[in-house]
């Protein structure tokens, strides 16, 4: 049951119980005032009756000893005193009235309907305005819930955003309530939260600016070394640190949001063939340098067996060849890297799937995306996770979509979704060509 739900049904609750009590005050008194009011009544006429007979006139207006003078009223004349009495025994009530006059009781009975028609009106009058009170009040209940149900949806809705990366949405701030101070919490939160990861953004920047020379010039000194095992030893490490500085500076560009897609339309096949044939040729031996953005080192997959292409519907895409190839090759070498044996990549329409048989992606990146300097965490390898992250903003800047998945059979699966990047008069000659289901497309 959700926070408005529950705002509502405690004010139409409370709007209900204030009208139930209300109603049995205002019965209550109204029974006792009439009651009151008919006593004295018939208790002033038994006195004028009572003085009448005293001083001999004879009005017939009183009983004489009656036989069917309630008990109680009786026991009580017995003793002297002089009482009324309302009597609900019978069919139709009867309000009486006694005293004693020598060895006689004299009593008065007039019936009390009229008053019980007068109270069972004011019940159905009750009942009427408590039902108008407590839809009024449900009414109103549901106004007010909805109200701050609606801002305390869009305070999840903007820390949401905020959690995803957009470190610029706000919330208005409104009133001087509890909800306001919870609002003007999130704000400072986001600015206090953006103002830390530019900064720490701009240190990661201008960290790798400041080695761009340094390490290219240690790349061309170990260029410069006499052929030998350590001197392709330095020259590996070295192409490393400068494909990760690279890394580090794309990542910094992808934060900022400053570039913008060169568009080319593009058969989707092609694009995933020359992914693959770079991979390929990054893991074809020393120099042959290192999957961008995944780190030293290579998996399994990478020495186990080929890359396939599996193309089973082509298409021709409008978009930034260089940016999808930069998403592919990065999927591929995590894939390789991390997975296992055969990593295949499918073609499907405007999707593109990367599968590999390892053990899945994490937990921790299926709920939350990729995430910087964190490694494959389940899937057991090292790395500074810029790989992934690295995929991710390239897809944002395409406007494609990337998504992350652990299929039933086992394995894991990369989608890129570019079907809103597809030429539809062009579609249906790019799909009459077809590459036969696992064909193998280079390997290491």
């Amino acid at each position: 049951m959700g926070l408005r739900a529950k705002i509502g049904i405690a004010i139409s609750a409370t709007a209900a119980v204030v009208v139930v009590l209300v109603g049995v005050l205002v019965h209550h008194h109204t029974v006792n005032a009439q009651l009151d009011l008919a006593g004295h009544s018939l208790d002033g006429r038994l006195q004028t009756t009572a003085q009448d007979r005293a001083a001999g006139i004879v009005t017939g207006r009183g009983l004489i000893n009656p036989r069917d003078l309630p008990r109680p009223l009786k026991a009580l004349v017995g003793r002297g005193r002089r009482g009324v009495y309302l009597e609900l025994s019978g069919r139709t009530p009867y309000l009486w009235a006694a005293t004693r006059m020598g060895p006689d009781i004299v009593a008065l009975k007039r019936p009390y309907d009229r008053e019980q028609r007068t109270v069972a009106a004011l019940d159905r009058m009750l009942w009427v305005a408590g039902a108008a009170g407590t839809g009024l009040g449900c009414v109103v209940g549901l106004l007010v819930a909805h109200r701050l149900g609606r801002r305390l949806t869009a305070s999840a809705a903007t820390a949401q955003r905020i959690a995803e990366g957009d470190l610029g949405a706000r919330l208005p701030r409104t009133g001087n309530d509890e909800i306001a101070q919870l609002t003007s919490a999130v704000n400072t939160m986001a600015e206090a939260l953006a103002g830390r990861l530019r900064a720490e953004r701009d240190v990661t920047a201008n960290i790798a600016h400041e080695l761009r020379t340094p390490v290219a010039g240690l790349v061309t000194a170990a260029g410069l070394l006499p052929p030998s095992r350590p001197a392709e030893m330095v020259q590996e490490r070295a192409e490393r640190v400068r494909g990760l500085m690279e890394d580090v500076l794309e990542v910094a560009r992808l934060d900022a949001r400053t570039e913008e897609a060169d568009r080319e339309v593009r058969p989707l096949g092609e694009l995933v063939r020359r992914a693959v044939a770079a991979v390929a040729g990054q893991g074809a031996g020393p120099g042959g340098g290192t999957p961008a953005g995944t780190g030293p080192g290579t998996g399994r997959a990478a020495a186990d067996g080929a890359i396939k292409v599996r193309v089973v519907a082509d298409g021709l895409v409008e978009t930034d060849p260089r940016r999808v190839e930069r998403i592919l090759v990065n999927l591929i070498s995590n894939a390789r890297r991390h997975g296992a044996a055969p990593v295949t990549v499918e073609v499907d329409g405007g999707v593109i799937r990367v599968r590999d048989s390892g053990p899945g992606f994490p937990e921790a990146l299926l709920t939350h995306g990729p995430q910087r300097f964190r490694t494959g965490g389940g899937r057991g390898g090292t790395g500074l996770g810029l790989g992934l992250t690295i995929a991710a903003g390239q897809a944002r800047v395409l406007g494609a979509g990337l998504g992350f998945t652990n299929p039933p059979g086992g394995g894991a699966e990369a989608a890129v979704d570019l079907r809103g990047a597809l030429c539809p008069a062009a579609d249906g000659e790019a799909r009459g060509a077809k590459t036969p289901a696992g064909e193998p497309h280079g390997g290491a």
